[in-house]
């Protein structure tokens, strides 16, 4: 494999591999504003800020491309040097970054019932990311990866610990503990391997291909969540619904025909009313889905 094999090569797939799921990130957002018209304005400003930096991130790169190939063609010195579209997109990857993270953040600080200790580590591990000026997209690689299986870990703990005798309940929380997996699982997948191939082949431009889908598939993440509502939803002539707060389990004795709840933990009621809802409510609960009746607040 030549010099411009591992170079310019490799920043060309990135780039192609970026715009790829760019497009993607482009037919769920329209997905989103067409589909939940009636979320919060709050929400649908994130997932514009999120769109923005993610978009501005592709334009650089597209850029840096263009110079490297047609701009500075038949200089060989230009392909050994980072220009400064390839310098200034790492703040944007990071702003994608950093805005996601915080909304997963909120949702672990929600769902958990506001414990400062679940959260205050993951919230560490997000701000040093930025700690460092050199060599910034290496810690933003490092921290970004710990903070997002950390923010996964804590979710699918939560939601483990909700599990109930309801098949039904069980069935939406083993989904929202999918969702919850795959929060981190790529995004620290791509982490790792850009760590990887820098530091394994660190005259290479291959490391740049897995930073540049870092932001892509945060941007995707969030929009396949919020997307993914829908889908949760359905009917079903099960009576039954659980509303998952603080993720404990109350004791059975406490369970009524009509409505139980056992302080700060799971509330079971017994439910007539068989419409199914998806709505998301940032002001009070990050998530909240009815599926079959089932009222899941959660992931």
């Amino acid at each position: 494999m030549s010099i411009v094999d591992e170079t310019m090569g490799a920043l060309l797939v990135g780039v192609i591999l970026s715009a790829i799921f760019w497009g993607v990130s482009c037919c769920q957002m329209y997905y989103y504003y067409s589909q939940y018209r009636d979320d919060a304005l709050p929400l649908k400003v994130l997932v514009l800020a999120v769109w923005v930096t993610d978009s501005a991130h592709q334009g650089l790169i597209s850029h840096s491309i263009y110079t490297y190939l047609v701009s500075d063609y038949g200089n060989p010195v230009a392909i050994t040097l980072l220009n400064e579209s390839i310098i200034v997109e790492v703040m944007f990857n990071a702003m994608t970054g950093l805005l996601v993270q915080s909304f997963f953040v909120l949702r672990v600080w929600r769902l958990c019932g506001r414990k400062l200790y679940l959260v205050a580590p993951v919230v560490l591990l997000i701000a040093a990311e930025f700690g460092e000026h050199d060599g910034l997209s290496i810690c933003m690689n490092i921290f970004a990866a710990v903070a997002d299986v950390t923010i996964a870990a804590i979710l699918c703990t939560l939601l483990h610990r909700s599990r109930t005798k309801f098949a039904r309940s069980n069935h939406l929380i083993n989904k929202l503990t999918v969702f919850a997996v795959n929060t981190g699982l790529l995004t620290s997948v791509c982490a790792c391997a850009s760590l990887l191939t820098f530091f394994v082949i660190p005259k290479s431009f291959i490391y740049i291909t897995f930073y540049f889908l870092i932001g892509r598939l945060y941007c995707n993440s969030l929009l396949a969540t919020l997307n993914a509502r829908k889908s949760l939803s359905g009917r079903s002539t099960d009576d039954q619904s659980i509303s998952l707060r603080n993720m404990q389990a109350p004791p059975p004795a406490l369970l009524t025909s009509h409505h139980s709840r056992a302080e700060g933990g799971i509330a079971i009621r017994i439910q007539k009313d068989t419409t199914t809802t998806v709505d998301y409510e940032v002001d009070s609960d990050p998530f909240k889905v009815t599926c079959n009746n089932i009222v899941a607040e959660a992931v």
